[in-house]
């Protein structure tokens, strides 16, 4: 476990709000150096875990530990990294008709079912390998989805080609900078927006599939492309940082 350069893991307990839903654990990575003084760091920020989500102002969707771990880490962040770009492409895609929160839940078991979600290598995926994804309990075993996955992975791969990157491409076209929305605590987030309905509409010309614009604006939010935190959420000024 103090070896240099090995992954070491931790079981951080997460208390929610409500104190009739039992506590939940989840194991997270910690790197470690010649000793485990990270590892004591980690333990001490899971240690204040508890106080940190019962203390801050988030967005009101952020209610679960799940939940508030991927707001307070991830959502709203711009992302510039392709693969990143794909795997919220495709987790989004997979969450059509079902929570986020579901989704979230899948996450590790869609990474090592689409291989760590590098396209060029989905984009290989053949009928067999698919079939073999139909049976895999962990993600969602829609078939449509499954193979617009590998479709989209070789329309990803296509972008790439044309632009350089899918993050130049999608940046550009809206834009190059995160829209900064103002949303106070009540105010309504709108299911898609102009903005989504453009990107929509390329994306599904280039050979997109589940990619309406109601996905599109979720995928947006999620990368930062849009920053919709609410303005009394500790987050609303750090994510563009």
């Amino acid at each position: 476990m103090t070896v240099l350069g090995q992954k070491v893991t931790t079981n951080v307990t997460f208390w929610p709000s409500d104190v009739n839903e039992p506590a939940q654990r989840y194991t997270w990575p910690w790197s470690t150096r010649r000793n485990n003084s990270e590892l004591e760091a980690g333990r001490r920020h899971a240690r204040g875990d508890r106080r940190r989500m019962t203390d801050r102002v988030r967005c009101s969707w952020a209610r679960t530990p799940l939940g508030i771990a991927y707001h307070d880490a991830e959502w709203g962040v711009p992302v510039h990294d392709d693969r990143v770009l794909f795997e919220f492409i495709t987790l989004e895609g997979a969450q059509a008709g079902l929570s986020w929160e579901t989704i979230l839940k899948k996450r590790e078991a869609y990474r090592k079912a689409f291989a760590e979600f590098d396209p060029a290598r989905v984009a290989r995926f053949t009928p067999a390998r698919v079939e073999r994804l139909m049976l895999n309990p962990g993600i969602v075993r829609n078939r449509l989805k499954i193979v617009s996955t590998v479709g989209n992975a070789k329309a990803f791969l296509a972008v790439q080609r044309e632009f350089g990157s899918f993050d130049g491409y999608v940046w550009g076209l809206l834009g190059g900078e995160p829209r900064v929305n103002r949303r106070r605590a009540n105010d309504p987030i709108p299911a898609s927006t102009t903005d989504s309905d453009r990107l929509s509409r390329d994306l599904l010309r280039r050979g997109f599939k589940f990619v309406g614009s109601t996905i599109c604006y979720a995928f947006m939010q999620a990368v930062g492309l849009v920053n919709d935190h609410t303005t009394n959420c500790f987050r609303y000024r750090m994510v563009g940082r």
